[in-house]
């Protein structure tokens, strides 16, 4: 089980009211919802090993370089120009070295790279499973990793993470036309306003979806473009022409790493924390109480 830890982290933030403080009044509802999480979906599906996937880098230069619009409208204004700092409520950032001191006195394995996304130790952690694997996320750029043949499936929070969709090849052709290999090429053709891809102007999801079923994948579609007997109208030929440049580029940002120099680490689920002493400290600074009893009581059985 992989985990996208911050956008697990967000969604409790946003799910847990603010109300839930440690002694001193800080607010910890990120840290206990995200625990809370964690014991219900080890509970729930009892996986041999689980790593919580961090974002070393939200924003990467060499994805920005090639398309500079990437998670733009995301950076924090009045910042120092050149640095990309993400734009996140007050009371969530102080929470995560909470959160990744828990995680490591629990015996967690935490996987993050400098110059790396969480998608991107996910996507390299499914190439090199030997078994079936369930990334949890409510991020759909990860639907392109979902392969029946291996087992990947994503897990899609709907209302925390007790309830949520279960995404497979069958629903991805039901919902989007695609398999998991068709879905980047579907989602750099049809753009995504929230990650500042700015798509092919004129090919929506529909059609992109219709282009990849009549040519196959984005170099079909691209060959079609220099082929007059092609299936194409014309204006798709022209917009797809025009956008060239972008589609050039687009896949290498679009499309997880497969490849991110992973430290080495134990991705097996303790069953015991690894540091009881550092986590009693931290449980009692933070008073993370029932979420982190809740935890415990799962791992240990």
């Amino acid at each position: 089980m992989l985990l996208d830890t911050a956008s697990l982290y967000f969604r409790a933030y946003f799910g847990v009211p603010d109300s839930v403080r440690a002694p001193d009044g800080t607010p910890v509802n990120a840290v206990r919802g995200l625990l809370d999480f964690i014991a219900r979906l080890v509970q729930d599906h009892r996986p041999d090993d689980l790593v919580a996937c961090m974002d070393a880098d939200w924003r990467p230069h060499w994805r920005v370089e090639l398309i500079p619009t990437y998670k733009a409208h995301r950076v924090a204004e009045e910042i120092p120009e050149g640095s990309d700092v993400e734009e996140v409520p007050d009371t969530l950032s102080p929470q995560v070295p909470v959160i990744e001191a828990v995680l490591d006195a629990l015996g967690i394995a935490r996987a993050g790279v400098a110059g790396y996304e969480a998608d991107d130790v996910i996507g390299t952690l499914t190439g090199r499973a030997t078994g079936p694997v369930d990334i949890v996320t409510g991020d759909r750029d990860l639907f392109q990793l979902v392969d029946d043949a291996r087992g990947v499936r994503v897990l899609y929070p709907v209302k925390g993470v007790g309830t949520h969709q279960t995404v497979d090849e069958a629903w991805l052709r039901g919902k989007y036309g695609v398999d998991g290999r068709g879905y980047a090429d579907l989602a750099l053709l049809r753009g995504d306003p929230s990650d500042g891809l700015p798509g092919v102007p004129g090919i929506g999801e529909k059609t992109a979806a219709k282009l990849l079923s009549d040519h196959g994948d984005l170099d079909g579609i691209m060959a079609a473009v220099g082929n007059p007997a092609a299936k194409l109208t014309p204006s798709q030929r022209k917009r797809l022409h025009e956008a060239r440049d972008y589609i050039a580029v687009a896949p290498k940002v679009v499309r997880v790493a497969s490849d991110v120099p992973l430290p080495g680490f134990t991705p097996e689920l303790p069953r015991a924390p690894r540091d009881p002493a550092a986590l009693d400290a931290l449980a009692e600074r933070w008073g993370l109480g029932g979420s982190l009893q809740r935890l415990l009581a799962t791992l240990g059985t």
